[in-house]
């Protein structure tokens, strides 16, 4: 049986993170570096994946639990080395792998799938993914011979000077064919440069046996990047963020300011919605069409919008449904709450839904007027067609079609000041 596989890198030390974390737990739109590469390539149609883990180790295996399997490199002797810890998990098969770096986030699937169905179909032994770069960047260079295939990769440090003019460069990313790549890994040798096992000798091992060897190349080089410091965090969150808007603005989303618009990965947003600047959009959200999101709002992890929704400036929603046609214009916090249809929400509500031990949900229903300021203790419901004055700080059920007043009344104190 024929069997794709991925070995993801997940061992390095990443020192120019600074910081008492691995690197990879870093996050990105809330997840983790190195659960964005294995899922990945998950997405791109793999499923038996195993990540090479060392520093930090503990970390990386609580991101990944047991969706992965686990090789250790105890020493840091290379890439090559890296993937020697994971032949044991190799031997036997038939098929291909591809070999993946763990701080690699934001390849798209589409790309690690092309790039074993390229691989695949040219039936080569050894698939080097590449970009072609007109700056001088320390990446390895790719020489290919007259017919085209890869030839060697040649390491940065170790190019000499006519090398160092070669614009396709190596990006550490592979398709092998496994029982080839667990031959060649046996004559690895470390005579070079930093005195390790470069991955990339195994490529011109298979040229030199007259094996097929070959190159993709990758047009967007930002979907390749790899992290080092929080600088590159920074750059890469920025491409995925105006990657994800661009793709909602394509199907029928208007963000009138693309760049202070954060919207998570697995938002789901309906046609002609508007969503305004300054609007932070987590994970897990769905919101339906003709909804005006903005400007200044915050939609945490696990709200469902419907139709024709409003949710205004300095809103911020957490766990919560909101009916069709309900608006909350402004300043209001909704927290662990359901509120039904052709409800309005006056500007300074608050669902007051944690009591320090546990969280309790409000239910809102339709066709409502909450009153400016007002607080609701949960667990609380409020029935169909009621109102609430301004002010009300609600502990008990509102009935439907009941007026709901919880204030104290009113006292002046006349002289009191002097």
């Amino acid at each position: 049986m024929q069997e794709i596989m991925a070995v993801v890198l997940a061992a390095g030390k990443g020192t120019r993170m600074k910081s008492k974390n691995s690197k990879l737990v870093q996050k990105i739109f809330g997840k983790e570096i190195i659960r964005r590469a294995v899922d990945n390539a998950k997405n791109a149609g793999i499923d038996r994946i195993i990540a090479v883990v060392g520093y930090k180790k503990e970390q990386v295996m609580s991101v990944l639990g047991d969706d992965v399997e686990y090789a250790e490199q105890k020493e840091m002797l290379g890439t090559g080395h890296a993937v020697m810890q994971a032949t044991k998990f190799l031997e036997g098969k038939k098929g291909k792998v591809l070999i993946l770096n763990g701080d690699h986030p934001i390849i798209r699937p589409e790309t690690l799938k092309n790039l074993f169905e390229v691989s695949n179909e040219r039936q080569e032994s050894a698939t080097v993914l590449t970009i072609m770069h007109n700056e001088e960047i320390p990446y390895g260079k790719i020489i290919h011979d007259e017919e085209g295939k890869v030839v060697e990769i040649v390491e940065y440090k170790d190019c000499n000077e006519e090398q160092l003019k070669i614009r396709e460069l190596n990006l550490g990313m592979y398709c092998f064919d496994i029982e080839e790549l667990l031959k060649a890994l046996k004559e690895l040798k470390t005579d070079n440069a930093q005195n390790e096992y470069y991955l990339t000798d195994v490529v011109k091992i298979m040229y030199n046996k007259g094996l097929k060897t070959g190159s993709v190349v990758v047009t967007d080089t930002a979907e390749v990047l790899g992290i080092n410091d929080r600088m590159d965090l920074q750059v890469l969150t920025k491409a995925l963020q105006l990657r994800i808007n661009t793709e909602h603005m394509k199907n029928g989303v208007t963000i009138e300011d693309i760049n202070t618009t954060y919207i998570y990965d697995d938002v789901k947003i309906g046609i002609d919605t508007v969503i305004h600047p300054n609007t932070t959009i987590k994970s897990n959200v769905e919101i339906g069409e003709d909804c005006e999101i903005g400007p200044n709002a915050y939609i945490r992890e696990e709200c469902k919008i419907a139709d024709n929704v409003k949710i205004g400036s300095f809103v911020e929603l957490k766990k919560t449904t909101v009916g069709k046609g309900t608006k909350i214009p402004h300043l209001t916090y909704m927290g662990d709450c359901e509120v039904g249809e052709n409800t309005n929400v006056g500007c300074g509500t608050i669902t007051c839904n944690y009591d320090g031990s546990s969280k309790s949900k409000t239910i809102i229903g339709n066709n409502c007027f909450i009153g400016s300021n007002s607080n609701f203790v949960a667990p609380v419901n409020v029935g169909d067609n009621s109102f609430v004055a301004a002010g009300s700080t609600i502990t008990e059920d509102v009935p439907e079609d009941s007026l709901a007043i919880a204030r104290e009344r009113q006292t002046n104190k006349e002289g009191w000041n002097k």
